[in-house]
């Protein structure tokens, strides 16, 4: 069956999403015309949403692994929809930077679908102490029997899944930490590193000034563009990781910054 061209991956994936958030269940040949594409491209959107954990496949269909039963649900599907954009991307960032982390470091991580994939990268095995504030990312850390777990709680965002509080804030300040990993929704080399919600801003600052070595992960699409909570510059990171993708002028800048360039 022919696609239909105006119709993007990542607008499929919304639309399967937003089907499964009313139905709960769906099968791959109702997606297959709904869609007006073939059962093989419905077949590998659900199987990325399936690596982010956000479906389960059955014969046949999916059914959706997120409580569709209250408003507080609905809004957290927000999240879930940034975690199917640029998966493989964010993926190949995560384990590059899960790579970074040594036995015995204590580590911050950020809120962010790239973050979560840092935490699912970082070895069973090895022992390290994580700082987080975010409820997905604690999902990935506790369960892994070598992190020891921070949590610097306070008030549930729901669209971001980050806890934030003056005190938690307070506990990122006390905590020093050998590395921070820190998530941007825009990298701009005048406007600076800037974030979408204004919420983010004063914990995002906290994490960095609490880090010895200051890592940026970020996919391609971030540069050149800025959100409206600035928290930091460009050259207040020792090391930015993101996609091939990246522009020739953002390595240029990167470079020139002084931060070491990883592209993975």
């Amino acid at each position: 069956m022919p696609e239909t061209p105006t119709v993007d991956k990542n607008a499929r994936i919304k639309s399967i999403i937003e089907t499964l958030r009313y139905r709960n269940a769906v099968t791959i040949k109702e997606l297959t015309n709904k869609l007006h594409v073939s059962e093989m491209t419905i077949r590998r959107d659900l199987s990325l949403l399936e690596e982010d954990n956000i479906v389960d496949l059955i014969p046949g269909g999916a059914i959706f692994k997120v409580s569709r039963d209250t408003e507080r649900d609905s809004e957290k599907y927000l999240i879930y929809h940034e975690e199917t954009r640029r998966t493989r991307e964010k993926l190949r960032i995560g384990q590059r930077a899960a790579s970074m982390v040594e036995p015995h470091d204590t580590i911050i991580l950020d809120v962010g679908s790239t973050m979560e994939q840092i935490a699912k990268f970082i070895p069973e095995e090895i022992s390290v102490t994580i700082l987080c504030y975010a409820l997905n990312i604690l999902v990935e850390v506790y369960r892994k029997k070598g992190c020891a777990p921070i949590i610097a709680g306070g008030y549930l965002h729901d669209n971001t899944l980050m806890f934030e509080s003056p005190e938690g804030i307070e506990l990122i300040r006390r905590t020093r930490a050998d590395k921070g990993f820190i998530s941007a929704a825009g990298v701009h080399e005048t406007l600076g590193v800037t974030c979408a919600n204004p919420y983010e801003v004063e914990t995002k600052k906290s994490a960095l000034g609490s880090s010895k070595t200051k890592i940026l992960a970020v996919d391609s699409t971030k540069f050149g563009t800025a959100k409206i909570g600035y928290f930091a510059d460009i050259n207040d990171f020792d090391v930015i990781i993101t996609d091939s993708e990246i522009s020739d002028e953002y390595r240029t800048i990167i470079r020139a910054s002084g931060a070491e360039l990883v592209v993975v």
